[in-house]
């Protein structure tokens, strides 16, 4: 498979150094081609992953690739679209936005074009670590195989949901900003660690490893959050009081709100 990427920023370079070590352990030619502004980026990502190349042309990067990724900015989705148009082979290559609210809608227009095969994808940047959970939504007149295609591209990158355009926002606030919104959470716990006596450093493994158990429990056994936490809450014992706690300051209401703030106009 022959990937091209127009963007190699935070999330354009996840997505690279993800599918750079999946590929390493694969058969089959496979290569990844990235552009960036600047060729210092270029030459350090190229440094690091093994099969990248680089260029800071844009329209020569996608010229033979089978999958075209578009990881930039959304301000400036229209222009570099506008910019590479005229190289691609609509019938041939696949367009994937990864810029946030860009739809399949506007990568039509953008491209100006009305055979294109186009993917609106909400990865995050886990995919580094082969651990993103990635959203997929194909356009209106997308081929089932593409589909299969985008879906397997993406999977080598942590797990995906191929799932109707209008929940890509709220995916988004599930799983791409969810991920610093973890993190806060995570902090949080250290904070209270600290408090209660533990250097920073040891209160930081503390809360990592209790996140990591807390998400493989439910991995393997399956259980709803709620079941999990009847196995650990013991009548009149500490770990209720320290929930009730969490309930008074609203804790799941905070959550709620903080995920479907984003979704405001």
């Amino acid at each position: 498979m022959r990937i091209t990427v127009i963007g190699s920023g935070n999330m354009g370079g996840a997505l690279i150094k993800g599918w750079a070590k999946a590929f390493e352990n694969m058969e089959g030619e496979n290569s990844i081609t990235i552009t960036a502004h600047s060729q210092k980026t270029i030459d350090s990502i190229t440094a690091e992953c093994k099969g990248v190349t680089g260029t800071t042309d844009n329209r020569k990067a996608v010229l033979g690739a089978d999958v075209i990724v578009m990881a930039v900015k959304p301000w400036i989705f229209p222009q570099v679209a506008k910019e590479i148009s005229g190289c691609i082979d609509f019938e041939n290559q696949l367009v994937v936005s990864v810029a946030a609210n860009i739809f399949n809608e506007d990568i039509e227009k953008a491209f100006a074009s009305d055979n294109i095969r186009s993917f609106y994808c909400m990865p995050n940047i886990a995919a580094e670590y082969g651990e993103s959970m990635t959203f997929i939504a194909p356009s209106p007149r997308g081929k089932v195989e593409d589909t299969e295609l985008v879906d397997a591209l993406f999977s080598l990158v942590g797990k995906t949901m191929v799932c109707e355009e209008r929940l890509i926002s709220s995916g988004m606030m599930m799983a791409g900003c969810g991920i610093a919104y973890v993190m806060r959470f995570i902090r949080a716990m250290m904070e209270g660690g600290v408090e209660m006596g533990f250097y920073p450093k040891d209160a930081k493994e503390i809360a990592l490893q209790t996140m990591l158990g807390a998400v493989t429990l439910l991995n393997e056994t399956g259980l709803h959050p709620e079941a999990a936490i009847d196995k650990v809450t013991t009548p009149g014992g500490v770990t209720i009081k320290g929930l009730n706690e969490l309930d008074h300051a609203a804790f799941s209401s905070a959550v709620i709100r903080c995920l479907k703030a984003g979704l405001k106009k």
